[in-house]
This record gives structure tokens, C-alpha cells and sequence, in this order.
């Protein structure tokens, strides 16, 4: 029995997200008394592959091949990795192509499959583990009975916990196949906090008023380090491009800290950022249903309060 992680990086960096599912691996290593594996493909600099064992990974898999394009071959390549290995558990990141590989790997394995867990699983034996239900609104507990487990882990859910040790790297000779999937073209966006990364995001909603006021809130975006979003209307009115949208029909983030400035707080966008560990939220209606989920509310005008949070944040980053 072993523990396989899909660790996945950007621009041949490995993201906070797959140090996240490092760290959970390890745990869930340690308390079943197995070892834990990393699986990567792409070119990654040693250096680069080796910062996954600082979070507690003795043994990390390479196949220098890219196969994360097309999640048919990488699906085929963690589950035969997964069985070579006697995993009982493989871990994926919740992400676009994890979503995608997930069901994949869990088909061919035989295995249960639980998305979007969570946390740490309530027990190991059996496997239960909490998920978010009803647009986010509930917390529910999954049992996976088969023998094998395939999990994705919600970002920001566990956090990062540091264990040194030197990580030995096998590099894979693997016949991968023929992709379905050719990428042609990719544009790399560069100088922004990545939305599904971002520990910190702010967004804005009808309350902006249009998409000229839009530079305060990306002054305050700057200052935290942030990644920048919207509601649904806000894209649909073209303020902003719909990469940003958060919701339902959106994104679906977990950042540590979520600002919800001019927005009112409907069902979907709530379901869109209900795994966020604090909500702050701005809006001059006291009666916005955003205030009901929020931890912390400001109720006045965006125009008066943006500003004034941008200073009070730069103010406290110049004296610490």
C-alpha cells in the first residue's frame, strides 16, 4: 500500500496548491504508516523537483514527456503509475485538468472517487471525507467503500506543513502514446496573482457602477497582493473579462481572505466562494444577503470606503 500525488506546476514552477497536496499525502502517509509518492511530467530543473520534498515527498516520479494537456493520456499514466505502485490513495489537485483526470483514473483503477474534498478525511478506515453540498451551504460526509481511494483537494483546505527531507527522483520511461489533444498556441499571463491560486481576492460587483471605477480596486488588489475578480453581471456587462467571473457558473475559489465589494450576495455567487476561510464584505445596502456571509461587513458607499482600505493596508504593510 503507498499514497500516489499529481503534483502539477505553471511555467515549470511547482504551485502552492500541489505543496498543499504534498503535505496532506504525507500526512495521510504517516497515519497509515506507508510511504507517499509525487508524480509530475513536463520539463522541471532538479532544483525545481526537489522543492517537494520539503514538504515531507521521499520520492518523486518524473516522465520529462508534457502529457498535462490531455487528460486521456495522463489519466492512463497515473493509474498505471498508481498500480505499479500499489497506491491505495491518489491524490489530484482540484483543478481544471484534476476535474478532468479525476473520474478517468478512478474508472480504470476500479476505485471510489470523492472531488472537491474538504480537509482531512473524518476516518481513514473506512475512508470518509467532507465535502461542500448545496451550493455550498451545507457540509456533508462521504464514505468511499472500495479498496482504492482517488481524491481532489480543494485549495487552501489543509495548508502547508514543512517537513524536510531529501527526496530521491526516478526518471520514467513511459510509452505515452499518441495525444488526442494538440496545444497549438498558449498564452502565458504574467504579473498577476493567479485566481485559483490567490490566497487573497478582490472582487467587485454591480456596485462599481461601471468599468471606469475599477482602478481603485485593483490599487487595493496591488497593495495585498491579491488576485483581482467579479460577480457574473459585472462580466456579462463586459467590465470585466469572464476569466475573473466567480459563482456557480464561474469560478469556484478558496482563497484564505475574500473581499465582496458592491456585490449583493446571490445563491450563486455565494456557491462560487463558499470555501472561503474569511469573507469581508463592502455594500451600502444593509440588507444585502452578502452580509449573511460574510465574517466582517462594511456598510457605506464603495466609493468612500475602497479608497480608505487601500491606505489603512498600505499604511500597516510600511510598518511591519
Amino acid at each position: 500500500m503507498s499514497i500516489l500525488v499529481y503534483a502539477e506546476h505553471r511555467n515549470h514552477k511547482f504551485n502552492k496548491a500541489s505543496y498543499e497536496l504534498i503535505s496532506f499525502g504525507n500526512k495521510l502517509a504517516g497515519d497509515l504508516n506507508t510511504n507517499v509518492f509525487a508524480f509530475t511530467t513536463g520539463t522541471l530543473a532538479r532544483e525545481d523537483l526537489k522543492t517537494l520534498g520539503n514538504y515531507g515527498c521521499n520520492t518523486i516520479l518524473h516522465f520529462p514527456q508534457d502529457v498535462s494537456d490531455d487528460e486521456k493520456q495522463l489519466s492512463r499514466i497515473i493509474s498505471d503509475i498508481a498500480s505499479e505502485r500499489n497506491a491505495s490513495i491518489v491524490l489530484i489537485p482540484h483543478s481544471f485538468r484534476g476535474r478532468a483526470a479525476a473520474p478517468r483514473v478512478a474508472i480504470r483503477l476500479k476505485a471510489s472517487l470523492a472531488q472537491a474534498i474538504s480537509g482531512y478525511p473524518v476516518s481513514l478506515k473506512p475512508m470518509v471525507v467532507n465535502k461542500r453540498a448545496f451550493s455550498g451551504k451545507a457540509l456533508i460526509e462521504e464514505t468511499l467503500v472500495a479498496d482504492i481511494s482517488v481524491l481532489t483537494l480543494n485549495a487552501n483546505t489543509f495548508g502547508l506543513i514543512e517537513n524536510v527531507v531529501e527526496p530521491a527522483i526516478e526518471v520514467l520511461s513511459i510509452d505515452a502514446g499518441s495525444a488526442a489533444t494538440r496545444v497549438i498556441q498558449s498564452e502565458v499571463q504574467s504579473g498577476k496573482v493567479l485566481l485559483s491560486e490567490a490566497d487573497i481576492v478582490v472582487s467587485g460587483g454591480r456596485g462599481m457602477r461601471s468599468a471606469d471605477n475599477w482602478q481603485p480596486l485593483e490599487e487595493l488588489a496591488e497593495v495585498l497582493g491579491a488576485a483581482t475578480a467579479c460577480s457574473r453581471p459585472v462580466s456579462d456587462e463586459g467590465w470585466r473579462p469572464h476569466h475573473e467571473h466567480v459563482g456557480q457558473t464561474g469560478k469556484v475559489v478558496s482563497p484564505n481572505l475574500y473581499f465582496a465589494l458592491g456585490i449583493s450576495g446571490a445563491i450563486q455567487h455565494l456557491a462560487g466562494i463558499s470555501a472561503s476561510k474569511v469573507i469581508v464584505a463592502v455594500n451600502k445596502d444593509p440588507d444585502a444577503p452578502i452580509f449573511g456571509a460574510a465574517d466582517y461587513g462594511i456598510i457605506g458607499d464603495l466609493q468612500t470606503v475602497l479608497p480608505r482600505l487601500t491606505e489603512a493596508f498600505r499604511k500597516h504593510k510600511s510598518q511591519s
